[in-house]
């Protein structure tokens, strides 16, 4: 995973750099988390994959999956990945893309898991709790978990703020022990 990543990181900076360029940060995220998922899918990894199918027909694939208003620019960056066989790191350079977009639009996204179904004040809220805490504009996904009992669990990035009532009582019962 982490050779992945670290071969995936000049791909990823290199389209981020070309769509920053040409004020298109939005429209090659959209491309590239789609190719990202669509190179996830077994049988476009069979096609791929395979010694026997053509680079320039898989490169016709790719572009065809993307649709007609393929700018020059994102042409080229598939032929990149084509022809040196980057395809199967297309979801690491979108992970690292998001992150490099993210980053120059000063927003995070975070993630919220809390045992019930949060209201719209409850999500305002932590909203503006974390746009405070760093900074930045905050895009909020909201996930219910069962199994935390109560409380929410708040993950932004590599940071962490675990208020599941699961948690408290495992503290307790250490503490008890």
């Amino acid at each position: 995973m982490s050779e992945a990543i670290t071969t995936a990181r000049p791909y990823a900076q290199a389209a981020f750099d070309a769509a920053q360029s040409l004020s298109d940060l939005k429209g090659w995220s959209v491309a590239i988390l789609s190719l990202a998922e669509a190179v996830s899918h077994p049988d476009v990894q069979a096609i791929i994959g395979s010694p026997r199918v053509a680079r320039a027909s898989v490169e016709s694939l790719l572009l065809g999956l993307l649709g007609a208003k393929t700018s020059p620019g994102l042409h080229n960056f598939v032929r990149i990945l084509v022809e040196k066989r980057r395809l199967a790191e297309l979801p690491e350079i979108a992970a690292i893309f998001e992150a490099l977009r993210a980053e120059a639009e000063k927003s995070a996204n975070v993630v919220v898991e809390s045992a019930f179904e949060l209201s719209v004040a409850q999500q305002d809220k932590i909203i503006a709790s974390m746009k405070k805490r760093m900074g930045r504009e905050i895009k909020l996904v909201c996930n219910v978990n069962k199994d935390l009992l109560g409380g929410v669990v708040i993950r932004a990035g590599d940071k962490v703020i675990d208020g599941s009532a699961r948690t408290r009582l495992a503290e307790m019962a250490t503490a008890l022990a």
